[in-house]
């Protein structure tokens, strides 16, 4: 076993049961030997030095193409939860955050996202087999953080509330002109159409994503126009009374905050209203996870926020609202992983084995994430004036209940080719 590699398995593992076999067959113990128990193995010295000096990158890499294993106690989830959980107690050595360091002071070139690099970027992630995505997100496709309201676990429900939480935040008017940005696969804007009785434009960067969504609008004969467009929010023109954006923020890039709130600022009206949802930090500015950054989101960050209200303020909007939302999304995403893995063999005989664990690697590192490394979701509410809603937060809590009134047999979104 190489040497610092059993050094730091000796600073972090304190509690629980980890068993870690080496190259050469040799096995290592550590912790206090109590539940939980874990058997891990490294295949070939390369991996175990790899690990050692950068392994938010190596590890992963090395379960996606099989030289690292879990034997025993799980899978990889359980070995990162395992180990980030012991992390909050002691932190790893410096010289395993060194490449992290690095990439910090050169992540805005990672995010350097013009027009054409952004649409490559989301084509990476969304312009796959589509049906991946049928095996573990819930029937409208929803892929952000749910909202789990008191006494639900069940992620369809969860979905739908966040899609009505969101709704309620807008402060809809029958007839009101709204735009998505970030529309996906169409599920948000169909919902704010139908509940809020108005006129949505969405806009994406994914051209499979734009194909599910014009046929889904078109088999639901919605009473209000939706309109998808395959296009930028940077070229985007006119103006909107709401502005909704879910999940696209943290594929924007920290060189681009200024012009995202300028361009929603120039969008909106004078009376309108917008909603940002993003996953963000509770702590200090970072550089991208590296193994999210190569295989999974290129282009993408995850801000904090005193990153972000810095841009806002310059925009000309005013923030009227700040929502905190902490473990829903390691909910969501537990139960992502879940349906994942239960749908292994369908996934694999579609991508292979090696996009599997990759798959697997990114979903149960982002739910270790939010439960263990200070990541949260925010939810921003923006206007151009501060007298343009309700001087109390009860409207929110009451739209809620009127549309989940509204939605009672009369809103039940299907995916097309369902």
């Amino acid at each position: 076993m190489y040497a610092p590699l059993l050094k730091v398995f000796e600073r972090i593992i304190r509690r629980g049961d980890l068993k870690l076999i080496d190259h050469a067959g040799k096995a290592y113990r550590f912790g206090d030997g109590m539940a939980p128990s874990v058997t891990v193995r490294f295949k070939d010295a390369a991996t175990e030095r790899a690990v050692t000096f950068d392994p938010q990158l190596a590890l992963p890499e090395a379960y996606m193409r099989g030289t690292f294993t879990v034997e025993e106690g799980g899978r990889i989830y359980e070995f990162f939860d395992l180990v980030l959980r012991n992390s909050q107690v002691e932190e790893f050595p410096a010289w395993t955050r060194a490449f992290d360091g690095l990439r910090y002071l050169t992540r805005r070139l990672q995010q350097w996202n013009p027009a054409g690099r952004s649409k490559r970027n989301v084509a990476h992630h969304y312009d796959i087999d589509g049906a991946i995505y049928d095996l573990f997100l819930d029937k409208d496709r929803q892929y952000s953080c749910a909202y789990f309201e008191p006494g639900n676990s069940d992620l369809d429900e969860a979905q739908l509330a966040k899609k009505r939480h969101i709704a309620a935040k807008l402060a809809l008017r029958p007839g009101q002109k709204v735009l998505d940005i970030g529309s996906g696969w169409g599920g948000l804007g169909m919902y704010i159409a139908k509940a809020g009785n108005c006129d949505v434009t969405g806009v994406t960067l994914s051209e499979e994503q734009l194909a599910v969504a014009r046929q889904r609008v078109a088999d639901a004969k919605l009473e209000r126009p939706v309109r998808f467009k395959l296009q930028d929010y940077r070229r985007l023109e006119g103006q909107f009374d709401r502005i909704v954006s879910v999940g696209m923020f943290e594929h924007v890039g920290v060189n681009h905050y200024g012009a995202y709130f300028r361009k929603v600022h120039d969008l909106l009206n004078d009376d309108g209203v917008a909603v940002i949802h993003s996953i963000g930090r509770m702590d200090r500015p970072t550089a991208t996870n590296a193994f999210i950054a190569k295989y999974i989101f290129p282009g993408g960050y995850i801000p904090a926020l005193s990153e972000v209200m810095p841009a806002i303020e310059k925009s000309g909007l005013h923030v009227t609202d700040v929502e905190i939302l902490r473990l829903h999304y390691a909910e969501t995403l537990k139960e992502w992983r879940l349906r994942f893995l239960a749908n292994w063999k369908p996934a694999s005989e579609r991508m292979g084995e090696e996009f599997c664990r990759m798959w697997e690697c990114y979903l149960a590192g982002s739910e270790t994430g939010f439960r263990y490394q200070n990541l949260m979701v925010f939810q921003i509410q923006l206007a151009k004036k501060v007298d343009t809603l309700p001087l109390t937060r009860d409207y929110i809590v009451e739209e809620e209940r009127r549309l989940k009134v509204r939605e009672q047999g009369a809103y039940a979104p299907r995916l097309a080719g369902e």
